[in-house]
């Protein structure tokens, strides 16, 4: 029967070194990574350029009411506090 360890560390590794363990996996975990790492880049949220046009007109649009006076915008340090 085999032993199992597990060991949870906090490393910062940066992608030279993620690469480098990364190369050093079987082939068969390779795939499987290189598998979950493709779907993951395929399931990031990409706007397009029609979205990002919206996105600026709907803030020029909140700066000319702010203009008006008709809506208040927070300050910088009331918007970091609530940070």
């Amino acid at each position: 029967m085999k032993a199992v360890l597990n060991i949870n560390t906090n490393v910062q590794l940066n992608f030279s070194q993620i690469a480098h363990l990364a190369k050093q996996l079987p082939r068969k975990q390779k795939s499987k990574l290189a598998s979950i790492l493709e779907k993951d880049i395929q399931e990031e949220e990409f706007i397009t350029k029609s979205e990002l046009v919206a996105r600026i007109k709907e803030g020029l649009e909140e700066v000319k009411l702010y203009k008006q006076g008709k809506v208040e915008f927070q300050s910088a340090r009331e918007l970091l506090n609530e940070l």
